[in-house]
């Protein structure tokens, strides 16, 4: 799956930071820059002279810290003492890209930082909020183990992961909040373990108010002064409740997300790109499934999931022609289309349309079942645009796969295939 594909929102750390201190939580003191000068101003106005801060690259992947810019900087993550220092990495961090694990090869593009106050840790804890299917909504996790990979200590030491699902009908109880700080660590009747419960109701507070699906504080902290700190924090929103969460959806960062993906969301068209060559247009996410399925068993790769869903307009699947057309990774269309409520001869007609429009030089090979499917095919039969038509699934399936695998070929020795 290409990088940056969103089927939630996902804010930046500075953005997380924001929420919680907003909602009353324990968080350093943070300020996001957009610019080497005003990184060194926020040190000057925020940090002070001779203090430690620390600075992040803005981008939306894992494993920042290990990861390394396109200009040649080695992490994404750095402690630094001067402004000197800290204006020197914001200038190479901030325009250039920062490849991780988990962004590919090209990265994903820095355009701002984060510098926060360095913070010296008595204590470094887990936490976090999901939904849970399951338990039938959210759940907490806990660890006393943070700071690293949750997953690993998971694996190593799973005794040292604790969950506790949440009754929505009834909130965090005293009992719930009990039980996370004991989980944590935190020794009954300590003021920290007073102030970890006041934290958790908070928490949930912020997970209900704020529609979220994931909130996950690694590190949760205890400072030397015995307080507690959330020191890094990952926050995702339902998308489905962006019409009320207005002031969260502003900080939707569109530089993090696929081009493509941003594109095809105008126009309520369901698109996830991948790294494969066969462009998929169809109606119905198990079809749509299956017709990936079905390229990668003939040995092809798709280049996207794409479901136009069962009400789609002409205007929709000429937009979704012209996504797949403007994708230079694609060597073949792949239209595939069960006439149920969406009328085959709507779905012709569309293609038609949107190839004589946008000049589409790209094969399609098209299987249309269903309503109107003979109507669609005397429309196919009668256009100027030349497609591969089939009515077997498989069949359709193996053309698409070796059409590609022929333009494919042909690109390698700069040969030109056109198809009549």
């Amino acid at each position: 799956m290409s990088a940056g594909s969103r089927r939630f929102l996902n804010v930046h750390e500075y953005a997380s930071m924001e929420i919680m201190r907003s909602h009353g939580i324990p968080v350093p003191k943070t300020q996001v820059a957009h610019s080497a000068e005003e990184a060194g101003k926020v040190y000057k106005d925020m940090i002070g002279a001779g203090n430690d801060c620390v600075i992040k690259a803005m981008v939306l992947t894992g494993g920042r810290g290990l990861g390394h810019f396109d200009s040649g900087l080695k992490g994404g993550v750095h402690i630094v003492s001067t402004g000197e220092e800290l204006t020197d990495l914001a200038g190479k961090m901030i325009g250039n890209n920062l490849i991780t694990k988990q962004t590919g090869a090209g990265g994903l593009p820095c355009n701002k930082v984060m510098v926060a106050e360095r913070m010296y840790l008595r204590r470094e804890m887990y936490l976090s909020m999901m939904l849970d299917r399951a338990a039938g909504g959210p759940m907490f996790v806990a660890s006393p183990a943070g700071g690293t990979s949750i997953e690993d200590v998971a694996e190593a030491t799973p005794e040292l992961i604790f969950t506790r699902p949440i009754d929505i009908s009834v909130g965090v109880t005293d009992a719930d909040t009990q039980f996370i700080a004991t989980s944590l660590g935190f020794s009954e009747g300590t003021e920290v373990f007073e102030e970890c419960r006041d934290v958790v109701k908070k928490l949930y507070s912020l997970f209900r108010e704020k529609d979220c699906t994931l909130l996950e504080i690694n590190p949760f902290a205890e400072t030397p002064t015995g307080k507690v700190m959330v020191c890094d924090a990952k926050i995702n929103f339902d998308d489905n409740a962006e019409y009320r969460q207005g002031a969260v959806f502003e900080y939707r960062d569109l530089t993090q997300e696929d081009p493509r993906e941003v594109h095809a969301a105008k126009f309520d068209l369901n698109y996830i790109g991948l790294d494969g060559n066969i462009g998929c247009m169809v109606n119905g996410a198990g079809l749509a499934m299956s017709t990936m399925d079905i390229i990668k068993l003939k040995g092809g790769e798709p280049a996207n999931f794409l479901d136009v869903g069962g009400g789609a307009t002409e205007e929709q699947v000429q937009r979704a022609f012209e996504l797949l057309n403007s994708d230079n990774n694609v060597k073949a269309i792949f239209v595939n289309i069960f006439g149920g409520i969406m009328k085959c001869d709507i779905i012709a007609n569309g293609v038609i349309n949107a190839a004589q429009n946008i000049g589409l030089k790209k094969p399609v090979i098209i299987r249309l079942k269903g309503t109107n499917v003979e109507a669609a095919k005397e429309l196919i039969k009668n256009s100027p645009i030349k497609m591969v038509a089939s009515d077997d699934f498989d069949d359709a399936a193996n053309k698409a796969v070796k059409i590609a695998n022929i333009v494919s070929a042909a690109e390698e020795v700069n040969l030109e295939v056109q198809f009549s």
